[in-house]
């Protein structure tokens, strides 16, 4: 390939980008100085210029098509292939939509896909972790295409204003795609959604039951105006639903401040908020492992420290 480009495939909802596609960008400009964007879906002008207006961004790639509009992996990966040959790189957020796309375009282009990346050591190699985040593995590959999935936490996001790229209208290719969408059960909250939260509020298997969670941590979060997140033993036991869990099998986050309650800190929950800013641990034993990622650490019974805590912050 004559020149390095890469291409980003934003993650929106046809009206509004996500937050995790200026994590990507940001990966996408480490791995080369152009930088498209491709916004498929239905009506979705809004995302276009919203993706028009990112730092860096060369061009917007906008194609429009009934079929997109959910963004079901097999019509999305046809558009993306119909261009991929004009890209050395092709990047999605490490998100379920990225995981659910970009294999798929691996597998057609006969490439490996590099998952879960938390670095640019240079165009062709990459850190990304292993063993539940105990290891760091660098990868190198000799693809003609890298095709890469991005740890969102891995990369501060690029400003989502300040460009003026130029939004190019393609027709959508036929897709030949079986699959069709069916429906989706979303959960509606107020809160800040758990990946995008400044500060998340998590319980675990130490608060006993579902009443002491919404009893104890719903209300420190609504002070703090922050997201829920829970362990996954706390999931596990019916304490909360599992979009709540936090972890290897959760979801990645690395917010401006992560409280952790009653949680003691296995290393599948570790390995999936140890990046965030400030960590500040509530656990009634001092050996808890959580103490070791903790900024700040209280040794108490959470039945007594958190009404205090909530009460303090008036």
């Amino acid at each position: 390939m004559a020149t390095l480009a890469s291409l980003v495939i934003a993650e929106h909802d046809n009206q509004s980008l996500k937050a995790a596609t200026l994590n990507a960008m940001a990966a996408a400009l480490q791995c080369s100085a152009d930088v498209d964007v491709l916004v498929a879906g239905s009506n979705a002008d809004a995302v276009a210029t919203a993706a028009a207006q990112i730092a860096g961004v060369r061009k917007v790639i906008q194609v429009d098509a009934p079929n997109l509009a959910d963004q079901l992996a097999e019509p999305l990966a046809v558009q993306v292939l119909s261009i991929a040959n004009h890209y050395s790189h092709i990047l999605a957020p490490a998100t379920a939509n990225g995981k659910n796309i970009l294999p798929r375009i691996a597998a057609k282009l006969d490439v490996a896909q590099l998952s879960d990346i938390t670095k640019v050591v240079s165009s062709d190699t990459f850190e990304r972790p292993i063993y539940a985040g105990n290891a760091i593995a660098t990868v190198q590959t000799n693809d003609p295409v890298k095709v890469i999935t991005v740890r969102i936490t891995g990369f501060d996001p690029v400003a989502a204003t300040g460009g003026s790229a130029v939004i190019e209208k393609r027709a959508a290719v036929e897709s030949k795609a079986s699959s069709s969408f069916v429906g989706r059960q979303l959960t509606k909250s107020d809160r800040p959604e758990l990946t995008a939260a400044k500060i998340i509020v998590s319980g675990g298997r130490g608060l006993g039951s579902g009443e002491k969670y919404q009893e104890l941590i719903a209300p420190l979060a609504d002070k703090l105006g922050a997201a829920l997140g829970a362990s996954r033993a706390a999931v596990d036991a019916g304490y909360v639903p599992n979009d709540y869990q936090v972890g290897q099998t959760g979801k990645i986050v690395a917010p401006e401040l992560y409280i952790a309650i009653g949680i003691s800190g296995a290393i599948q929950h570790l390995a999936g908020m140890k990046d965030s800013k400030v960590i500040v641990a509530i656990n009634k034993d001092p050996e808890a492992p959580i103490f070791s990622v903790a900024d700040y650490g209280l040794v108490a019974d959470l039945n007594t420290a958190v009404p205090e805590l909530t009460k303090a912050l008036g």
